[in-house]
């Protein structure tokens, strides 16, 4: 019936009415997201009046109301089959300013239109294969790209900015070719970094390192949203770069990892979304090639090198890690280079292990990611092994018996999840430098057994990685306990 009176008012109607019955329309299906298939036919017939109508010299204000409504039909798969269009979709391009010939973005009354219509156009390319074929016919991955160097550096703009990244987002996921199209031939890459560091409003003090205000405001929703989008974006541009071919592409690299140590180092308006913020932070880190992963650690800036300096021995008992571990002003410190990012990565997986749930979504990657920079980057390694596996006191209980990191991922070594078990235990392993004996001494045997079977190491030995070495940590209390060689 909502139907069948708003196609009544569209198809004869002026402006105003139209405007008046798409609002009333709107406002009762807002969250409507299933759909009564005997009204589909006028849904259809619906969503072709509307584009009828915005072919006409109509108010903004009545432009909204259309491309409202069509967003909320555009749910429905089914409708968008015969209105899938070249010429629909040249006029939600026209709409969103999307055409090369668009030259600014100064009229502030067109922002509405400008949005409503990138969130139609995220809607049917999502949900039309149609719309996808059309996307690249009409280059729109290119038109995107260039709305988002209009409204680069304009905050107050983000919904734009925030819906363009959207649609990039979902194009790149459905077309590898748009993915390659945005990496090579459109500068994704540093388009997207620029993004997030308007976003962030990065000011830099080095080639890498980023100055952090630790007493200012969080991000304000509108820009932890558009950094969301931003970096789920570069997530699929990069999704392929596993290794650095050329010297400018590692220098873009490197970048973008000082952008997203940035990005750990900051918070969001509340905790669930500096979560959702750092969860994509991790998984763009993932596709980083590990070389230039060293950028997230970094010397000591002026400030943080003064006198202030609480050895962790000093600190409560739970947190004691060897004394090359220090906090300097609040800022962890590792062999005089800053481990806050690091730091945060790892407070970061123990709260994905404390969820009890999702592990393979949620826990592998940033538990891979800690994995590969711990094999690459010798004080990371340290910095991690003095913070997980901190020199043995407590030898009465088993590993996998109680509170600490090292308990929780011991744990994880029997996981019924194949894929979470052996990254848990890669990742104690390549803590231990891939030594049996040191982690057969941090976690048992029988938790070991399934890493070593699978390394043929269940006689013992090393793994094939080179590490250098460290002195013993083994405490008087371990060594007390240690079984003694048969003479």
């Amino acid at each position: 019936m909502d139907e069948e009176r708003a196609l009544y008012i569209v198809r004869a109607g002026e402006a105003g009415a139209i405007e008046r019955v798409l609002r009333d329309y709107s406002d009762k299906h807002r969250a409507t997201f299933k759909f009564e298939s005997t009204d589909e036919d006028k849904r259809k017939k619906l969503c072709e009046g509307i584009f009828k109508v915005l072919l006409k010299d109509i108010p903004t204000t009545c432009q909204v109301s259309c491309l409202e409504v069509l967003r909320i039909l555009s749910r429905d798969k089914k409708v968008l089959v015969p209105v899938t269009t070249k010429e629909n979709m040249q006029i939600l391009l026209r709409l969103a300013k999307l055409n090369e010939s668009d030259d600014s973005l100064e009229k502030v009354s067109e922002f509405p239109v400008i949005v409503e219509s990138l969130k139609c156009l995220c809607n049917i390319v999502f949900n039309s294969q149609m719309a996808q074929q059309l996307s690249l016919e009409l280059n729109l991955a290119a038109k995107l790209c260039n709305l988002l160097r209009k409204c680069k550096d304009r905050k107050f703009i983000n919904d734009i900015k925030c819906f363009d990244l959207r649609l990039l987002f979902v194009l790149s996921l459905l077309h590898t070719d748009i993915r390659s199209q945005l990496r090579y031939e459109l500068q994704g890459l540093p388009l997207l970094t620029q993004i997030l560091e308007s976003a962030f409003s990065i000011k830099w003090t080095d080639e890498y390192e980023s100055a952090i205000d630790r007493n200012g405001p969080p991000l304000s929703p509108q820009e932890t949203d558009c950094a969301i989008e931003a970096l789920k974006a570069l997530f699929n541009v990069t999704v392929d770069s596993w290794k650095v071919h050329k010297e400018g592409d590692s220098h873009q690299f490197r970048v973008m990892a000082a952008v997203l140590r940035h990005c750990l180092l900051i918070v969001g308006p509340t905790e669930d979304k500096t979560e959702e913020l750092h969860s994509n932070a991790v998984n763009l880190l993932s596709n980083v090639p590990v070389s230039c992963l060293d950028v997230l650690i970094c010397p000591l800036t002026h400030e943080e090198t003064a006198p202030e300096a609480t050895t962790l021995d000093e600190l409560p008992s739970d947190k004691t890690a060897e004394k090359e571990t220090v906090l300097k002003n609040n800022t962890m410190v590792y062999n005089g280079m800053n481990m806050e990012a690091i730091h945060v990565l790892l407070s970061f997986m123990e709260k994905r292990i404390d969820k009890g749930s999702s592990y393979r979504e949620g826990l592998t990657p940033v538990l891979s990611l800690l994995t590969e920079c711990s094999r690459a980057h010798r004080n990371i390694r340290k910095f991690l092994k003095d913070q997980v596996l901190p020199p043995l006191r407590d030898v009465t209980n088993r590993p996998e018996v109680g509170s600490t990191v090292r308990n929780k991922l011991v744990r994880l070594m029997t996981h019924v999840d194949l894929g979470v078990k052996q990254i848990a235990a890669e990742f104690l392993f390549v803590l231990c430098k891939e030594r049996v004996d040191s982690l057969l001494k941090y976690t048992g045997y029988g938790n070991a057994a399934g890493l070593l079977a699978a390394r043929g190491l269940l006689a013992g030995g090393r793994g094939d990685n080179w590490y250098s070495e460290d002195e013993d940590t083994d405490t008087e209390e371990y060594k007390n306990a240690k079984p003694k060689p048969c003479h």
